[in-house]
């Protein structure tokens, strides 16, 4: 098919430069002119013919190729006006009018929780991200995002990788933290064979290779295949063992960040419920100021929580509890007593606790979110009762992504 040109008039949502007319051609800037080809899927770019002001040379060699990252080519300055402009828009489409604040955006060099997929060419394995649309891998050598510990364990982790292909159709993935203790890997993806798991020659290959390197601890779901030291984390006062999978903040700078707008947000309260509360996250950096009740459905979460808390003296008083709040949502009625409601839940939403705390007499809620799509219909359960959408606040957690996280306060 002949290539033809196109003038690129926005970026959207996704991240890719669109047309007047709606057409997407990926890797392009408003403004620009640009001579592109129709792809299987969609028109992909061929050459930039008159470049936008504000494009800027990628920082990581394997940009365009690797799927991690899809907006390297943006100046820092206009890419961040753009994800705020994204938030802005997507409340303002759900009906929500609000103060949206500046943004923070996390710096380079900072992911201490990175997803790597694992192949194997004849005798070589590789290990890298997925390219843009494709299972097809890009090995990576350097990542401009990742924490530097991870970016000089990538020989090492190639070494951990080559005893897991004893089944043909494995496509193992390690999913490496970044802990105050060295690195945790928990692998996936790798397929059973006739006898079982990993055999003994596998684990033991596995188990000095992540000895050399001085890894923390390698895992394949609950199975220990190499333990030296428990990977550790910090929130707020509390020291916190990582358990096995558990989720994570991707990076400490916009954990800590979102960390200080929770709890400014709910200054002053004597009493306050975290809900999907994880390890505590949230919790520890709220209980020093006030009573707090911390529910997930995670119960390797909960323990690692309740085990911190004698790390952390000096706190108020928290109240653990393993509970599925989408099954069962914290209730109005139960409520009582307590000053403001803090909700960080996963990409889902928390629809069921949303309308829990709409019927409650709280005054203040706080949502983090992952979101944008379920904030905005769960903040409208909450605008719909009788709360004030007071302010939000964007997160770049993810950068040179399209993802976008926030903080949305909520006040009767």
């Amino acid at each position: 098919m002949a290539d033809f040109e196109a003038h690129i008039d926005k970026v959207g949502f996704q991240g890719d430069g669109i047309t007047a007319g709606g057409l997407i051609v990926p890797m392009t800037l408003p403004g620009e002119r640009v001579l592109a080809r129709q792809g299987k899927e969609r028109p992909e770019l061929v050459e930039v013919i008159m470049a936008s002001p504000e494009r800027v040379t990628p920082p990581c060699p394997h940009f365009s190729a690797c799927g991690g990252c899809t907006l390297q080519h943006w100046d820092l300055a206009a890419y961040s006006a753009w994800k705020h402009e994204v938030v802005v828009a997507q409340l303002r489409r759900g009906g929500l009018e609000t103060e949206v604040l500046p943004g923070f955006t996390t710096p380079t060099h900072s992911r201490r929780r990175v997803g790597l997929h694992a192949r194997k060419q004849g005798n070589q394995v590789q290990i890298g991200f997925k390219a843009r649309r494709s299972w097809s891998l890009v090995p990576i050598e350097v990542c401009v995002i990742s924490d530097p510990a991870i970016v000089a364990s990538l020989p090492m982790l190639r070494q951990l990788a080559a005893p897991l292909f004893e089944h043909p159709k494995s496509a193992p993935v390690l999913h490496v933290t970044a802990s105050l203790t060295g690195l945790d890997i928990d692998i996936s993806g790798v397929e059973r064979t006739k006898s079982g798991g990993l055999s003994a020659d596998a684990r033991m290959q596995i188990a000095m290779a992540a000895g050399e390197a001085g890894f923390a601890r390698v895992t394949m779901g609950e199975d220990i295949l190499y333990q030296v030291r428990q990977p550790m984390i910090r929130f707020g006062k509390a020291t916190v063992s990582l358990p096995i999978g558990s989720f994570l903040q991707a990076t400490p700078q916009a954990e800590a960040a979102m960390a200080a707008l929770v709890s400014d947000s709910v200054a002053g309260a004597k009493k306050v419920a975290d809900l999907f509360c994880g390890a505590g996250t949230f919790t520890f950096p709220l209980a020093e100021t006030a009573v707090v009740y911390a529910a997930d459905g995670a119960a390797t979460s909960i323990a690692a929580l309740k085990n911190a808390m004698a790390s952390a003296p000096g706190l108020k008083t928290i109240t653990p509890e393993v509970r599925d709040l989408f099954r069962r949502p914290m209730v109005a009625e139960e409520m009582k007593g307590f000053d403001a409601i803090v909700f960080d839940p996963p990409r889902a939403g928390a629809e069921a606790q949303a309308f829990e705390i709409a019927r409650s007499g709280v005054a203040h809620a706080v949502a983090v979110s992952c979101n944008l799509q379920t904030f905005v219909r769960d903040a409208k359960i909450l605008v719909n009762a009788g709360f004030s959408l007071d302010r939000v606040t964007p997160i770049d957690q993810f950068l040179w992504s399209a993802h976008v996280e926030l903080v949305g306060v909520f006040s009767r």
